[in-house]
């Protein structure tokens, strides 16, 4: 299927590794024109040469995004680059395990910064050129903010601001034929999951625990099964679509355990 996204110019935020990284080469398998922001450039870099490798074209933009200044000056320098911006996919975050006994006032706010602030910030700077391009936003959420975890009170509060969000923006933005969806992960393996589960006694106990409670096939969800889906959303094909919450975690967030 031809999603209609050649030289469609996006931008993914947390684009260098896990699933950004994953989104940005679905994209670039679609003939779009991903722009790669991130942290580190040197990580950047490499994804940028990943696509290009490819036979695709890519951007990439160093921003440190908890802070204010560099969300703008991302979106500025894109827009500098190619003069449109057709999409947005806010993915970048982390889950930090600020907690309610365990955390703070400054660690609660410093982790919003981190998982949830810069995608207001990533909008509404992007927002006149989304306007004019009629483009579309896809919020990357977690199953936390629907279930619980335990000890992350913080990246559960930023991902049920991000579902919110999405429901705000898909009402707000309809006069200009913006749509806005979200894509819920549950369990996906990333560098960053990875990183977490190592904090746990017994990790391979525990990710064999995890992986025999979702329902389909008792496996993982791959980056490649959510970049998939992101980039549908993105798409004209998904033209009358939004303000939705989409899961894609194999049933494990709404199919019954006993499962």
């Amino acid at each position: 299927m031809n999603l209609n996204l050649k030289d469609k110019v996006v931008i993914v935020t947390g684009a260098a590794k896990g699933i950004g990284r994953g989104i940005v080469l679905a994209l670039a398998g679609e003939g779009a024109i991903p722009v790669i922001v991130g942290r580190r450039q040197a990580d950047n870099t490499a994804v940028q040469q990943e696509v290009e490798s490819i036979g695709g074209r890519a951007f990439s933009v160093e921003a440190e995004l908890t802070h204010p200044e560099d969300c703008e000056r991302a979106v500025n320098e894109t827009l500098a680059q190619f003069g449109r911006i057709d999409g947005l996919v806010n993915n970048a975050g982390v889950n930090d395990g600020v907690g309610l006994e365990s955390g703070n006032y400054q660690k609660f706010v410093d982790s919003l910064h981190k998982s949830l602030i810069h995608y207001y910030l990533m909008a509404h700077h992007a927002l006149p050129a989304l306007k004019a391009s009629k483009g579309s936003i896809v919020n990357i959420s977690s199953k936390t903010a629907e279930t619980g975890q335990g000890n992350t009170s913080a990246y559960a509060a930023a991902n049920g601001g991000r579902n919110a969000l999405t429901r705000e923006w898909a009402v707000e933005l309809l006069e200009y034929g913006i749509r806005v969806n979200a894509v819920i992960v549950a369990e996906c393996y990333t560098p960053l999951y990875d990183t977490w589960i190592r904090t746990l006694p017994n990790p391979e106990d525990a990710l064999a625990k995890i992986t025999q409670r979702i329902p389909l096939e008792q496996r993982m969800t791959t980056t490649e099964e959510i970049a998939n889906t992101v980039v549908f959303l993105l798409s004209s094909r998904s033209s009358h679509t939004t303000g939705q919450l989409i899961h894609v975690d194999g049933g494990y967030v709404h199919l019954d355990r006993a499962l």
